[in-house]
């Protein structure tokens, strides 16, 4: 641990001596860029405020190498089991012309790309910055989703387009149910490890999957046993709001209370 805050004491010197940072930072493992930033955030914090630093500096877990692998195995975890998710989901709802199939599918992919923004995020020490733009732009692109679900189940309902059963769709909604909630626990954990804003929003985004994938999951049902099909449209009514509140606080660059 000394070696590694020398080096960072090393790098933050030269910079701030002119030579070039941009050499530095590529050269820096993910570790060190996370405690450079973790350095910079206490120095940009007013004197007034110096007598409580010690008792901030406390509560910031500096994260360990082991740390940091783990979150980059469950991360990659998430991206291939989301692959897999979105894709047959949305297949799915494209042949079953599922509204709640394509609630679900539309989630997964945005929640797909929140994945791989994290993932980066750890391995290459992305600012926090670049981790607000993601959250906004994947706000945006839920926002398009819940419009359009709700354009589609409107459509359903009133009779234009029946969506048909669904096995394929219900199996991965019942994977869905019982794999994300494991890999929520998990990413919760490492959040509270690290202090990432970034890994608790993916690990609430997990949670919210789960949920997700409950509530499509009793719609298709009702609509293969007792064959009524609107309760396949008003369960993606039911998803949309869910869906919208995900989108406002990955605007506001904050975790929704799912988990």
């Amino acid at each position: 641990m000394k070696r590694v805050e020398e080096r960072v004491r090393k790098t933050e010197g030269l910079c701030s001596s002119g030579e070039s940072c941009l050499s530095l930072k590529a050269t820096a493992t993910p570790h060190i860029r996370w405690i450079m930033r973790i350095s910079r955030a206490h120095a940009n914090i007013p004197r007034r405020l110096s007598g409580i630093i010690p008792s901030v500096a406390s509560a910031v877990q500096i994260p360990t190498e082991g740390t940091l692998k783990r979150i980059q195995r469950i991360q990659t975890l998430t991206i291939a089991w989301m692959s897999v998710e979105a894709a047959f989901s949305l297949w799915a709802a494209w042949r079953a012309r599922s509204p709640a199939l394509a609630a679900f599918g539309g989630d997964s992919t945005i929640e797909l790309l929140s994945a791989v923004v994290v993932l980066w995020c750890f391995r290459t020490g992305a600012s926090e910055h670049a981790e607000r733009t993601a959250a906004r732009i994947a706000g945006g692109l839920l926002v398009a989703l819940a419009v359009y679900v709700v354009f589609g189940s409107a459509i359903s309902l009133l009779g234009y387009s029946e969506p048909r059963s669904s096995y394929l769709g219900m199996a991965v909604l019942v994977g869905a149910a019982l794999i994300m909630p494991v890999l929520a626990k998990e990413k919760r954990r490492l959040s509270t490890l690290t202090g990432s804003a970034a890994l608790r929003a993916d690990a609430a985004e997990s949670a919210l999957c789960a949920y997700l994938s409950i509530i499509a999951l009793a719609g298709l049902a009702v609509h293969a046993i007792w064959d009524i099909a609107w309760a396949d449209p008003v369960a993606a009514l039911v998803i949309t709001p869910l869906i919208v509140v995900e989108a406002r606080q990955a605007m506001r660059g904050k975790a929704c209370g799912c988990c």
